[in-house]
């Protein structure tokens, strides 16, 4: 079994080597931060090498008061919710637009849906949440309200929905696996648990490593 690991940044997957692991072959793949960084690079591993899975592992943030700093989640839908047009004080989505589809592939519902995930223990002990993933953090009140009542996020990434839609176009199972490092509120780095989301992800990673 071949798979690949897809990050943002290194600090991300520091213990996570490329390599032999237990008979699998890991490579770890190190994008850089946000969606066409991700997007790009993501897609052209997909077309240079033949994978059985791929995993994205990173940190976000949470909107869910319950997903506290620390925890491990699985992101099991995502979307782009900044992907579309003002009108006013309203948002227009791609498909209120006539752009494309709600329901057209890789998009259900208008998100990105992870139907299928692999099978494994450690990723179902995980709890599924759904993400959105943005250019610009939030960190405004106004704007957490806002993206709040519009679509409801757990949590938010710079990168899950970019992987998501490239394993979906090239029908490779996947798992997007993020720690949360801080609420989502005013900036407030005094409050953030970046380096323990890093250490529990990592952990996390290796039992669903381990467990393939």
């Amino acid at each position: 079994m071949r798979f690949l690991i897809v990050t943002a940044t290194e600090a991300e997957v520091a213990r996570l080597n490329p390599g032999m692991r237990g008979g699998r072959e890991v490579d770890v793949l190190v994008t850089g931060v946000g969606m066409v960084a991700t997007a790009v690079r993501t897609t052209r591993a997909l077309l240079q090498t033949r994978y059985d899975l791929a995993l994205n592992l990173g940190v976000c943030g949470s909107f869910d008061r319950t997903l506290t700093p620390g925890t491990v989640v699985h992101v099991v839908s995502d979307e782009m919710p900044e992907l579309g047009a003002e009108d006013g004080e309203s948002f227009l989505a791609l498909w209120e637009l006539g752009l494309f589809g709600a329901d057209d592939a890789p998009l259900a519902n208008g998100r990105l849906v992870n139907d299928a995930p692999p099978e494994n223990r450690a990723l179902a002990r995980l709890p599924a949440v759904r993400g959105i993933t943005v250019n610009t953090v939030h960190g405004n009140p106004r704007t957490i309200d806002a993206i709040t009542a519009r679509v409801d996020p757990q949590v938010e990434s710079m990168e899950g929905a970019a992987f998501m839609y490239a394993c979906l176009v090239h029908g490779l199972p996947f798992a997007q696996v993020r720690a949360v490092s801080n609420l989502v509120e005013r900036r407030n780095r005094a409050a953030w648990k970046l380096q323990e989301a890093i250490e529990n992800l990592h952990r996390a990673a290796l039992d669903i490593i381990d467990q393939l």
